[in-house]
């Protein structure tokens, strides 16, 4: 299953005009879709009632279409370029190259700390940047990690998951995999405002953007490599699994690692009261 949220990048300038009208339309049409097309269960069926509520998917087979087609995709070419990419990338190449691009997604990262009212954060992911990018070479080692700064990562989505913007319909987008309205919002806003695209624009460096771009699909999928296939065997619906993955993913990215475990501890009370 693919992940990689960039992957629009390489559209020319304007196929890239027509996608910021286009993605306004498509998530019209989203909200618009969710009211008739998952049929909800009856009003007598509480339990499949709280289901169709938890997997918060009512546009669930249009989802599981588009599922399908991404699937595809990745069999026949993301996946085989992330295994020749492992096994002809040295282990200390593949480190730099991902290093590289996380050190220059740094800046949005700032952006959204800023955002979210966070400023320590924000010195963070700025001591980074400037570390990196100069004792490390741009980026391709890590040296503010080796000095104690370690890394976060924030996006648009999360800063309007902070904000307290719900997330949504689920969405299972083309190409770029699973989704919620609140995350294809944020997406779109990062496309168009990441600072570092913006630069590199600016300065007419497109072809160091687009391999930015492309280097972050690549690496996400040769690192993910035995966890999607250990999803995909071990699950009886691979879409079910990615969704609710998905999720915890995000819940787990928005609250910085902090899990609400209230939930385990009310059923290990409730047992050891029975």
């Amino acid at each position: 299953m693919l992940y990689f949220h960039e992957s629009i990048g390489f559209l020319p300038g304007k196929i890239v005009f027509f996608l910021r009208h286009f993605s306004l339309i498509l998530l019209s049409m989203a909200l618009l879709l969710t009211t008739g097309c998952a049929k909800r269960p009856p009003n007598g069926d509480l339990q499949a009632i709280e289901q169709y509520e938890n997997d918060n998917d009512p546009l669930e087979p249009m989802n599981r279409a588009i599922f399908s087609f991404n699937e595809g995709f990745d069999r026949t070419i993301l996946e085989p370029a992330a295994r020749f990419y492992r096994q002809f990338g040295p282990p200390d190449i593949r480190k730099g190259v991902s290093n590289f691009v996380n050190n220059w997604r740094e800046p949005l990262t700032f952006v959204n700390d800023i955002l979210q009212a966070k400023p320590g954060r924000a010195f963070s992911s700025m001591s980074r940047f400037v570390i990196n990018s100069t004792f490390g070479l741009l980026g391709i080692l890590d040296t503010a990690t080796y000095w104690g700064i370690e890394h976060h990562s924030e996006d648009f989505g999360e800063t309007f998951a902070v904000w307290g913007i719900g997330e949504g319909p689920y969405l299972m987008l083309p190409i770029l995999g699973p989704s919620n309205v609140r995350d294809f919002t944020g997406f779109m806003t990062e496309f168009f405002y990441d600072p570092v695209s913006l630069w590199l624009d600016h300065k007419g460096w497109t072809y160091v953007r687009y391999g930015r771009l492309a280097l972050r699909g690549l690496i996400y999928r040769e690192e993910n490599l035995e966890t999607l296939d250990d999803l995909g065997k071990s699950s009886t619906d691979f879409y079910a699994t990615i969704r609710s993955a998905y999720r915890q993913n995000r819940n787990y990215d928005i609250n910085n690692g902090v899990l609400d475990t209230t939930a385990d501890d009310d059923l290990f009370d409730e047992a050891d009261q029975e």
